[in-house]
């Protein structure tokens, strides 16, 4: 049977896959999207109940079509960031195809292109772009056994307190979802056990602007006048309608918070003794960016409000003045661990010299050492800015143009 053929094929249809197959149509290069399940898919399957965006709706979008019913300044619910990207499908006309899994992508013999075995078949595409984002295989170290007697699941899974097991819980993570979730389950009334490690913990908003805008003025999503940050759990989200994370205000609202999670023997965690440095690494993120704000603001002669207060950092809680170097887990009657610890990759079903010796993928802005195959959508792609949704719409522009330049070699002859 005769491979149906395109010039372009990209596996994703989430953000990065969608803002890839706008730019592809605007440069009239034939291409199609393919998507495992359905366009949006990790809003879906792979987020809890009460989540919402980490940034503000007039920010976590494209350019070309704003939330025609959420505020502005509204953290988008995570069931309405999926339709967005549904919308946005739909509007670009997308050439989707759901329900269609990626096998294995190869390079031809004898002749450019690749062939993609698909869950529907073969295809063959002179070009592949891997925009299946950050977010691939569930990541936790294997501290605990899983004969030990808990319930431990990743922070993927988890969807709302009552789906849990009575008893309280542990939660091993102090980013975005780390947060969240422990906050959610304090106020559903369980006991909640937060381990954190070193953070970057930034003001949800000063001074009237959100962090997002001034992650832009002060040039910190494009890191030229910074060096760029190591990657630690980054401290920020609109869980609450928007708040500055603070672990000590979580510790004073009755969450025990403690430093990091290193090892389990017989019942016990020990607990790392850097609960307070690792505090303390969070709190000098914060009042930095507070003094670079202040200071752009009079540089710049900018009718900004002050905000004195928030220069205020509360009074350290009995957990933080007292840190735990270990944990009975059965004393604290912990019958979940959630690990919010993060993803890795997973790109075993792409089958071309493209990767590291550690399997992560060898690339310069997406473009890879493959020539014909393309990464989109990942940390530090090109800036902070790669895997969040306004930042992987400019990547895949870029991408798209090289495409186009890549094109016209191929199409060149010579007179």
């Amino acid at each position: 049977m005769t491979a149906e053929k395109t010039d372009t094929l990209i596996v994703g249809a989430g953000q990065a896959g969608i803002a890839m197959s706008e730019h592809l149509t605007a440069m009239d290069i034939p291409h199609i999207v393919l998507e495992r399940r359905r366009v949006a898919e990790s809003w879906r399957s792979q987020r809890w109940d009460s989540l919402v965006a980490n940034g503000p709706a007039w920010h976590d979008r494209f350019p070309n079509l704003e939330f025609d019913d959420v505020g502005p300044d509204t953290f988008p619910p995570k069931e309405r960031m999926a339709r967005y990207f549904e919308d946005y499908a739909g509007m670009i006309d997308a050439p989707i195809r759901t329900n269609v899994e990626v096998k294995r992508v190869s390079r031809c013999e004898g002749r450019p292109g690749f062939i993609v075995e698909t869950s529907k078949g073969e295809i063959e595409a002179q070009r592949v772009v891997a925009a299946t984002g950050p977010f691939q295989v569930p990541s936790y170290p294997q501290i605990v056994p899983e004969d030990a007697g808990f319930d431990q699941i990743h922070s993927s899974s988890y969807r709302n307190p009552d789906a849990l097991a009575d008893g309280a819980v542990l939660v091993v993570g102090g980013g975005a979802s780390g947060c969240q979730i422990a906050e959610e389950l304090r106020r559903a009334g369980r006991e909640v056990y937060l381990s954190i490690g070193e953070h970057y913990r930034p003001p949800r908003s000063y001074r009237n602007r959100d962090y997002v805008w001034w992650l832009g003025v002060l040039g910190k999503w494009d890191e030229i006048k910074t060096t760029p940050k190591k990657h630690i759990a980054f401290a920020v989200s609109g869980y609450d309608g928007g708040r500055t994370v603070d672990f000590r205000r979580l510790g004073h609202a009755g969450i025990t918070v403690l430093g990091m999670t290193v090892a389990y023997d017989d019942g016990v965690l020990q607990i790392a003794d850097d609960l307070i440095e690792n505090i303390k690494f969070g709190d000098e993120a914060y009042l930095d960016v507070l003094r670079e704000a202040d200071a752009y603001v009079e540089r710049n002669g900018i009718d900004l409000p002050p905000e004195p207060e928030a220069w205020t950092i509360e009074p350290d809680p009995d957990c933080v003045k007292n840190p735990l170097h270990e944990l009975d887990l059965a004393k604290a009657n912990v019958k979940t661990i959630i690990w919010a610890t993060g993803f890795k990759f997973d790109f075993s079903w792409l089958q071309v010299n493209a990767f590291h010796e550690d399997g992560t993928p060898f690339h310069k802005r997406g473009i890879s050492a493959e020539t014909g195959i393309y990464f989109l959508g990942l940390p530090e792609l090109t800036n902070r800015a790669s895997s969040f949704i306004y930042g992987c719409w400019y990547d895949a522009k870029y991408i798209a143009t090289h495409i186009g330049v890549q094109r016209a070699y191929v199409a060149y002859e010579k007179a």
